[in-house]
């Protein structure tokens, strides 16, 4: 591939050694590559399919009586270091490496080896040196700290699509973690991150930042009462009652403290009252292309349980920063072949996914720095003094991903922390590993440029007093009891404890408000069954929650 000639130069160039000198696990991977040398390449992001087809040659080897078993099993497992990538120029190689990608998927490896094209990209190289050298400095910095050896960052005009910078790692000849593997196309767990995209779907659902939920420990899951005890036959993995990152729980709390301080069981209620199946619509329409099959996620998705890249993430949090606007990443502004024609040109690729009445509620929040000091104090990085800011950080429950989104109107920047092999970096939530280095990220991507501010949201019109955030006036109870969760702005429910999940919410707030008092001062109504009787708040629930699948539940901000 590419000036690669032969079997003798690949030795040289992937492994520093002759061909007749290589071993059989080097052999294999040099017979893998030339179906594909690009899309195999061991410095792309196609590494697993490298190591299957490698494996698969190893495999025919045996069949065909070249090697014995156990030289197969040994070779498919053996770990293989190669060479410096020195076919490239040294800039941007990441982001090298995807343009050829994209080239050869579109014109054929030929005419990228011989056709002689003329590429211009995208990349603004001033602003990529700048975040390859912060991205190395904090990583390494992290890596003494916190055990998260390796970070990513990728920067995105809004308005265009056009990829500005891409870090795939702190160092892309480093052998160590390895540096040559892209990060900033890896499908990894966002966390909270995630977190906007659920809420941007709830209000355009009619609900809004002044609504109230209540933070109380909350069972979601049918299969066990609303104190967390499986049901007979039932195992305790199959409750699902997430906590916050800190432990507590606040009491009745406005969307826009919830989102802004990133608190988890008012975003896995919001995530229930939009629906899980409009909130996946959202994200594939925002361009989150991994997240697909709704029957593949429960509620725990608002947390972060479904894996995504952080270039489409980052570009996913452009639809805010461009008043709703989704534009498809590029990074390409022109292709001409060896006679200087003109192949492609760069034009826009978007569409309006969200109306700007809700884009601007959610950087409402997210740039809301009042809002946020709970959770992150007054000297946050998160906050760029008058300047407004938009951003999320994310951190999975089991420490292995760290995550800061942040934009203006003008350009968005995303970053990534953490290990390449998965391994948990040291108990430490994204605010404090990540964030300062997003900081000087952000700043550079600013640059000097004149302060933006973002739309002002639209006056509350909303009809009901409950999604205006007047949660007392119909009693200290769950939202539930107020609204149809298939239509929030609609007729008030007939029977409200024929929702799923109306008696699990109820109990809990009630448990909450007799250990905690009301400030309503208003009679705690009783819950009541699926029949509408009155029934005592210790029973079991026979008709409550939503079956959520046993799996790995990121809680954390």
């Amino acid at each position: 591939g590419g000036t690669i000639y032969g079997v003798e130069e690949a030795s040289l160039s992937f492994f520093d050694k002759h061909a007749k000198d290589v071993n059989l696990t080097e052999a294999a991977y040099l017979a893998a590559l030339p179906q594909s040398p690009t899309y195999y390449s061991p410095y792309g992001k196609h590494v697993d399919m490298l190591e299957k087809r490698k494996n698969l040659v190893l495999e025919r080897m045996y069949e065909l009586g070249y090697i014995t078993e156990a030289e197969k099993n040994a070779s498919q497992q053996e770990t293989v270091s190669f060479e410096r990538d020195e076919s490239n120029s040294g800039k941007a190689l990441h982001f090298v490496i995807y343009v050829r990608e994209y080239l050869e998927e579109k014109y054929g490896q030929d005419a990228i080896q011989n056709g002689g094209l003329k590429v211009v990209t995208t990349i603004d190289y001033d602003l990529q040196k700048k975040l390859e050298d912060i991205v190395k400095e904090g990583a390494l910095e992290n890596t003494k700290k916190y055990k998260a050896t390796n970070a990513a960052a990728v920067a995105i005009d809004p308005k265009t699509g056009q990829i500005l910078a891409m870090v795939g790692s702190r160092d892309f000849f480093d052998t160590e973690i390895p540096g040559q593997y892209n990060i900033a196309t890896a499908e990894r767990q966002p966390g909270s991150s995630f977190k906007p995209i659920v809420y941007a779907a709830a209000f355009a659902k009619g609900y809004t930042p002044e609504t109230v939920l209540y933070d109380v420990p909350t069972q979601f899951s049918s299969l066990c009462d609303a104190y967390g005890n499986p049901k007979n036959g039932v195992k305790e993995s199959a409750c699902y009652m997430p906590e916050n990152y800190d432990g507590k729980f606040r009491g009745p709390i406005s969307l826009r403290d919830a989102l802004a301080q990133s608190l988890n069981v008012p975003a896995v209620k919001i995530l229930y009252l939009t629906g899980l199946k409009n909130a996946i619509s959202l994200a594939q329409d925002m361009g989150l292309s991994t997240i697909q099959d709704p029957a593949r996620y429960g509620l725990s998705l608002v947390l972060g349980g479904g894996e995504i890249t952080l270039l489409e993430l980052t570009n996913a949090y452009g639809v805010f920063a461009n008043n709703g606007i989704y534009n498809t990443p590029q990074s390409i502004l022109e292709v001409r072949d060896g006679d200087n024609t003109v192949l492609e040109k760069f034009s826009r690729k978007e569409k309006e996914v969200l109306p700007e009445t809700v884009t601007s509620l959610v950087s409402s929040v997210l740039s809301d720095i009042t809002a946020k000091i709970p959770a992150y104090g007054t000297a946050s990085p998160l906050y760029f003094g008058d300047r407004p800011v938009a951003s999320k950080t994310g951190t999975t429950n089991d420490y292995r991903d760290v995550w800061v989104i942040g934009y203006t109107p003008s350009v968005v920047v995303g970053m990534w922390g953490g290990n390449n092999d998965n391994s948990p970096i040291d108990k430490r939530v994204a605010g404090l590993v990540l964030a300062p280095v997003w900081h000087k990220a952000m700043e550079a991507a600013i640059g000097t440029s004149s302060i933006e501010y973002f739309p002002d949201p639209l006056p509350n019109t909303s009809s009901k007093p409950i999604l205006r955030g007047d949660y007392c006036t119909d009693g200290v109870q769950t939202i539930l009891a107020s609204v149809d969760k298939d239509d929030p702005n609609g007729p008030y429910p007939n029977n409200p404890s024929n929702d799923s999940q109306f008696n699990l919410w109820n109990t809990a707030i009630q448990n909450w408000v007799a250990k905690n008092g009301s400030s309503c001062g208003t009679p705690v109504p009783a819950a009541t069954s699926s029949t509408g009787s009155t029934v005592p708040f210790n029973t079991n629930d026979p008709n409550g929650g939503v079956e959520i699948p046993p799996t790995v539940v990121p809680t954390l901000p």
